[in-house]
């Protein structure tokens, strides 16, 4: 299988604080709004360098999604920044009204998504902001990788016309994608091609299939791996096309097993192809305190069980 590099780990956040201080440059339509978390979300530099076009609302993140859909009918391009959590569960009505019902072209960035958040807790690890997301009509859902992916995922979606939602996390994680790739919207990315089974993960858990797929080649399972970063609108032809020549599919993800990924994969493959599915996701239950690895592990979100899912569903062929 072909072999993937950690260049060193990083903080996917600071992929989204990079692609921003570049689109500043860029794209004088580009602004940002931050809910008291410059930070966190890695936004100082904009600050620094464009006060002009920088907002800090304070902890008012309703109140920062109306300003941001105010914006878009004077031409510009607002890049919301504040947790996961935040930026979606407590301020779904306004998303729903003002940005997605509207079409409102808002960059809604939301940084300690899942489990890996960490020592904060369950009240802040927010694993349902997928679902969430991706059922509101028109709505673009990107969950990335790794520093590298943040930050050309963050670049990309300025051109994009209409409302998006850009998920990343808080850990540093391994960076492996190439340094200024080029990132296309709703374009599965094949890191290795297999023949047993395909392993289709998003986000924290793409590094962990990676890792799962040489695992398995070791037990002589060949493991055909997919990165899915943008959930909707979804790669279908490339899911239909590997799983239609391995026969079977595992996914990965940091998210709750109920309205992530996992189902929006079920659904395609169901529609057209069906075949058997195993989910490596948060079994429905929330998080709780701890290490991103101790949580990762506990919670089953590791090459270790994608490793138990991959050898489970390939015995239901």
């Amino acid at each position: 299988m072909k072999k993937y590099t950690n260049t060193g780990n990083k903080d996917t956040r600071s992929g989204f604080g990079a692609g921003l201080t570049e689109l500043g440059k860029t794209n004088e339509n580009v602004v940002a709004l931050c809910a008291d978390l410059i930070g966190s979300l890695k936004m100082d530099d904009f600050k620094k360098n464009h006060p002009e076009r920088f907002f800090q609302v304070g902890i008012a993140e309703a109140n920062m999604i109306g300003m941001a859909a105010g914006m878009t009918i004077g031409g510009k391009i607002p890049y919301t920044g504040t947790f996961a959590n935040f930026s979606t569960g407590r301020v779904y009505d306004q998303i729903r009204q003002s940005v997605a019902y509207s079409g409102k072209n808002v960059k809604i960035c939301a940084s300690h998504a899942g489990l890996t958040l960490g020592e904060d807790g369950a009240t802040h690890q927010i694993l349902e902001d997928i679902g969430l997301m991706k059922m509101l009509p028109g709505m673009t859902v990107i969950n990335t990788c790794d520093y590298n992916q943040t930050k050309a995922a963050t670049i990309a979606i300025a051109e994009h016309d209409g409302p998006v939602y850009l998920r990343f996390g808080r850990p540093s994680v391994p960076n492996f994608t190439p340094e200024n790739g080029e990132f296309k919207i709703g374009m599965a990315v094949m890191l290795n091609e297999g023949m047993d089974v395909t392993i289709i993960a998003t986000g924290h858990l793409v590094w962990e299939a990676l890792v799962a797929a040489e695992k398995l080649e070791e037990k002589g399972i060949s493991a055909e791996v997919i990165n899915i970063h943008t959930i909707k609108p979804l790669d279908e032809e490339a899911i239909l096309k590997s799983v239609a020549k391995t026969g079977c599919v595992v996914t990965a993800e940091e998210h709750n097993i109920l309205g992530g990924l996992g189902e929006s994969v079920a659904r395609t493959l169901t529609l057209n192809n069906p075949a058997p599915q195993e989910f490596v996701a948060v079994n429905d239950s929330f998080g709780e305190s701890g290490t991103p690895d101790e949580l990762m592990q506990k919670y089953k979100l590791n090459s270790a069980a994608i490793i138990e899912a991959a050898e489970k569903v390939i015995k239901r062929k």
